[in-house]
């Protein structure tokens, strides 16, 4: 199960509605890398696959690819305003390590690749 807050949800529904695609919907994926060894990857996508897994949450249609469910159950998104910027916040409580970046991790058995934060 993910958790997407509800500044995290209007948020997503104004990036979605920008877009003018009525296909569109967020797509959430793990990638190798990362100063941890894996790094999140969030986005919009109107490309689905048979290798995808769909969701509703709040309304809005999420989408994981089936391998990557593993790293993403109990993810917690948020999205918060400071000042005259604002971002998403990623928990994730399947990760031992975190960067500092917030958007590197490290699971418990699995090393993944890391790389060198910017």
């Amino acid at each position: 199960m993910i958790e997407i807050s509800e500044s995290a949800i209007e948020r997503i529904k104004d990036m979605l509605a920008e877009q003018e695609m009525p296909n569109m919907f967020l797509r959430l994926a793990v990638k190798p890398g990362g100063c941890s060894g894996f790094s999140y990857s969030m986005g919009l996508d109107d490309d689905e696959s048979e290798a995808d897994v769909f969701m509703d949450i709040k309304g809005v249609k999420v989408v994981v690819e089936k391998e990557d469910l593993r790293y993403l159950n109990g993810l917690e998104i948020d999205f918060q305003e400071s000042g005259m910027s604002g971002g998403f916040t990623i928990h994730n409580p399947n990760a031992i390590a975190t960067c500092g970046c917030g958007q590197s991790f490290r699971m418990r058995n699995e090393e993944g690749k890391p790389e060198v934060c910017d």
